[in-house]
């Protein structure tokens, strides 16, 4: 009688938070109606697929599940694009009756916005999308449900738009503040609830910089405390938590059904039993759908309740832009990677709105021109330079210093400058992990060489050895180094290593074959040689080794002057140094034992075999010398660039 009373007075804007309550109630109905219908096109056209359940959404939107389930459950097509399903017309009008509950709220507030939404309804409704007996036609459905672009009108376009007019009616007319949640008509027992849900939304809230959005709406409905939360800007992008008692029921919505399943991740800590997400994909009925979810968490403790609205709250900033930065992201990596990036942002309280905000794409894309313009293609993704790890590390870095250099207020320029830097750092360990293998090489340089150095010594002694053997172990690390080399090549094309490493790798192999042609020769050899060929045997074996330990601990030194120790810059030069040292002393050892080969004193089988085994040795210590220019123009080159 009072409202009544009031109405009769003119002073119907008391009534506006019951009207927008009810206003809001009449939405979730829709939803549901509009889903239902959607899920009866579909099992009309695919009656063998299991028949969609919405009972958990029907009993959040104050429905009996057994008024929707049979216009589902007996949907069957019954001609050339038509479908039938019992109650039909009675849906239709329930749909009609529920956005005149949502008209009512808004012209309750505003007169004008009130006719201009009602003639929009008659609009509809005269063009016959809410039309309907005991069949429609599913291109109908489709028109009813779409969210129309260009210019167009649909129904769901119209319960978008009076959902928004509602949630600004709701804070307009909130009787207080809680928490930083605008709520009426809330219970005692509420507010705990309530500030559960803000503490969590707090603690991330300043993740999304200047984007508008994260405004929240608390209420009573019923037995339900209702809290609803806009997140962004994006129509269909809302998220509605209903609480009674200790349980707790998300309805969420959304245009993309990958960031649906996004947040059903990041609440994995939590025992929500999600439904929905994939009985709801408007396939086939336009484009324009969206996808709805329900999770349910019922427990008999409190502060397990509270934890879990607190980390809903936590967790909505991050679906603030989250497609736009998954697609940025997938430029530079995988989609699975992009999302594991965006995963680790969100659990790591790191976010990836800053990282828009500075640029996104431009930023990375600055720091590859200025610090890799010849290492990085354009167009090129990052995990085809920087391995798949390295650039996903590479990215978390990035969206880090985003979040806190914004935070700290630095400048565009100086963000920028850490992430270039970083990203140079990041190609030079590419460069080490490359020159790694190069290391690997030299190892296997050195065996064949140390081989090679005992059968000699041991012909000194004028012991018997086994030269097959030793062909054989050589052959067979011949074989393993030339394996690697292919490797390495291979890692070099994908990583996008220098041209020097390459030649470095070309250098080791070249030696590596007279090596081993080295050890054959030696095989060949008597158990006694002439004993004054074996001191320069000796030392050319002793060079051999001298300078693959050079070139191994050169390698070794440049692989540490990134960490900018200038010392192992010394000591990188100081082996290019003994590299020429050794190949200018097995020079002198070769000559010693042509001249020796040719004086006529030595067997000729003995004197040949002796000097294509120096010739072979003195081959590998010029491959070495050059092995060490190299060096010495990649330190002088390509690290101080």
């Amino acid at each position: 009688m009072k409202s009544r009373m009031i109405e009769e007075l003119g002073e119907t804007a008391v009534l506006l938070p019951k009207l927008v309550s009810e206003g809001l109630r009449a939405n979730d109905r829709i939803k549901v109606r509009l889903s239902a219908l959607q899920a009866a096109a579909l099992h009309a056209r695919e009656p063998m697929r299991p028949v969609t359940d919405l009972d958990v959404e029907c009993r959040q939107a104050g429905l009996a599940p057994a008024a929707i389930s049979p216009i589902i459950a007996g949907a069957h097509l019954v001609g050339e694009g038509r479908i039938a399903a019992p109650a039909l017309n009675r849906l239709m009008k329930d749909i009609a009756e529920d956005t005149l509950a949502m008209i009512d709220a808004v012209a309750a507030a505003d007169p004008a916005a009130g006719a201009g939404v009602k003639d929009r309804l008659i609009a509809i409704r005269g063009g016959g999308a809410l039309n309907a007996g005991d069949d429609i036609d599913a291109a109908q459905i489709a028109r009813l449900t779409a969210v129309a672009e260009s210019g167009g009108d649909s129904l769901h376009r119209l319960v978008l738009d009076l959902h928004k007019q509602l949630n600004r009616l709701a804070a307009g007319c909130a009787e207080e503040e809680l928490a930083g949640a605008r709520v009426f008509g809330l219970a005692p027992q509420d507010h705990r609830a309530v500030e559960a849900f803000m503490r969590g939304l707090a603690e991330t809230r300043g993740l999304k910089f200047d984007h508008p959005g994260l405004d929240t709406l608390a209420t009573r409905s019923g037995e339900r405390l209702v809290i609803q939360n806009d997140i962004g800007t994006t129509d269909a992008h809302v998220v509605v938590i209903s609480v009674e008692g200790n349980a707790v029921t998300v309805t969420y919505t959304d245009v993309h059904r990958p960031r649906a399943k996004f947040l059903i991740s990041l609440m994995e800590g939590h025992d929500f039993v999600w439904s929905g997400l994939d009985r709801h994909d408007a396939e086939g009925l336009g484009d324009d759908g969206f996808y709805l979810v329900t999770g349910r968490l019922e427990t008999d403790s409190a502060a397990e309740r509270d934890a879990a609205l607190a980390a809903l709250g936590a967790t909505l900033v991050f679906l603030i832009d989250w497609n736009r930065a998954r697609k940025l992201l997938r430029d530079y990596v995988g989609k699975t990677d992009a999302v594991s990036i965006l995963t680790w942002a969100a659990r790591a309280r790191v976010g990836h709105r800053a990282f828009l905000e500075l640029g996104g794409s431009e930023l990375i894309g600055a720091a590859v021109r200025n610090a890799a313009p010849t290492r990085i293609g354009f167009g090129e993704r990052l995990d085809e330079v920087l391995g798949r790890g390295g650039a996903v590390d590479f990215l978390k870095t990035t969206l880090r210093m985003s979040t806190d250099g914004l935070t700290a207020g630095r400048s565009v320029r100086l963000v920028r400058d850490s992430i270039e830097s970083d990203l140079v750092r990041r190609l030079e360990s590419v460069d080490v992990t490359l020159l790694a293998i190069v290391i690997r090489q030299a190892g296997l340089a050195h065996d064949i060489a140390a081989a090679l150095a005992h059968h000699v010594a041991t012909l000194q002694t004028g012991r018997s050895c086994d030269g097959s053997t030793l062909a054989a172990r050589a052959a067979a690390i011949e074989r393993k180094a030339d394996r690697i080399a292919i490797e390495a090549r291979g890692d070099i094309a994908r990583l996008q290593g220098g041209a020097m490493i390459e030649q470095f790798v070309d250098r080791l192999e070249d030696a590596i074959d007279d090596l081993e042609q080295a050890t054959f020769v030696a095989s060949l050899l008597p158990a006694k040689i002439d004993a004054t060929c074996v001191p320069a045997l000796v030392g050319l074996c002793h060079e051999a080794l001298s300078g693959i330990e050079a070139a191994a601990s050169g390698l070794a030194a440049v692989c540490e002057i990134p960490e900018g120790n200038q010392i192992d810059s010394e000591d990188a030069l100081a082996c290019v140094a003994r590299l020429s040292d050794a190949e200018h002393a097995a020079d002198a050892h070769e000559r010693h034992l042509t001249a020796l080969a040719l004086s006529g004193t030595i067997e000729m089988p003995q004197a040949l075999a002796i000097l294509e085994l120096a010739r072979a040795i003195e081959r590998a210590t010029d491959r070495l010398a050059g092995f060490g220019h190299l060096l010495r123009r990649y330190l002088m080159t390509d690290l101080t660039a």
